[in-house]
């Protein structure tokens, strides 16, 4: 009985080996002067409460990626810091999935959770499938669709607070498009479409277009500088107050709003490792 646990030890390390020799596992690290997702700000609240209208709101960010030697197969987390939710600070994406080619498409299908420690009426999960065509004289085409499984959708619909609106079924489609366009500077732009689900657009939310044109400057060694603008339409749909003003009992006076789609000038230096 001894032997046969030994050899098939022997005959499982023999048959991982190969697989952990031929993983990467490589790693990212960046400094953003504002972070928005999907053309939304994710840093809003000030300090007295009320949200923020500074067009700077630094993020520093990072994570690695590991995939499984040459099987497709692949997983992944990424952290940024985050200011929108009360009692967190921080959002931690775990991911895994299947990369493969199918004639001149590169084809990668996966599942994301966004998670905000502290408080987790923000997260989110969603299924993803995208597809890239290359060429090197046009550049690189992404296609990619990702599908809320979650009950709620980033606390729009406020499901865990009992609301029994949900976000499951909001759909995100975004094209995207890189092109090296001289030594060292590539050309970076996409455009991308949130339709949110029948619950949360019966709060007064609606669907929206955002979009994200830029260029990054690579200085070698995994060091490069991006600079874009990014931003939504929709902006009435998705304003937050920035000052209530002063109200002398027959409404407010002098109350400011401001929309988290509001397009923005971005910079990131990002460090791969």
């Amino acid at each position: 009985m001894m032997h046969r646990k030994t050899a098939l030890a022997c005959a499982a390390a023999a048959l991982t080996f190969p697989l952990l020799a031929s993983a990467q596992l490589t790693g990212n690290v960046a400094l953003t002067s504002n972070y928005k997702f999907r053309g939304q700000d994710q840093d809003v609240i000030g300090n007295n409460g009320y949200a923020k209208t500074r067009a700077v709101k630094p993020a520093i960010q990072g994570g690695f990626d590991y995939a499984f030697g040459e099987s497709g197969f692949y997983v992944g987390n990424w952290n940024s810091s985050v200011n929108w939710l009360s009692g967190n600070s921080i959002e931690s994406d775990i991911y895994g999935g299947y990369k493969f080619k199918a004639g001149p498409m590169d084809l990668d299908f996966g599942a994301l959770t966004y998670i905000y420690p502290g408080n987790s009426r923000g997260n989110t999960t969603e299924l993803y499938g995208a597809a890239t065509f290359t060429d090197e004289v046009i550049g690189a085409f992404t296609l990619k669709y990702s599908h809320t499984v979650s009950k709620d959708y980033f606390n729009y619909a406020g499901n865990k607070d009992g609301s029994d609106l949900k976000g499951r079924n909001t759909g995100y489609l975004n094209l995207a498009y890189t092109k090296e366009i001289v030594p060292k500077v590539t050309l970076k732009a996409a455009v991308g479409y949130t339709r949110l689900s029948s619950d949360i657009r019966s709060l007064g939310y609606k669907s929206y277009v955002d979009y994200n044109v830029g260029a990054a400057y690579d200085f070698g060694n995994g060091l490069s500088l991006a600079g874009s603008v990014q931003g939504g339409n929709k902006k009435n749909a998705f304003l937050l107050t920035s000052d209530p003003g002063l109200d002398f009992g027959f409404g407010p006076v002098g109350a400011q709003t401001y929309s988290v789609n509001k397009a923005r000038f971005i910079v990131t230096l990002t460090k791969t490792l």
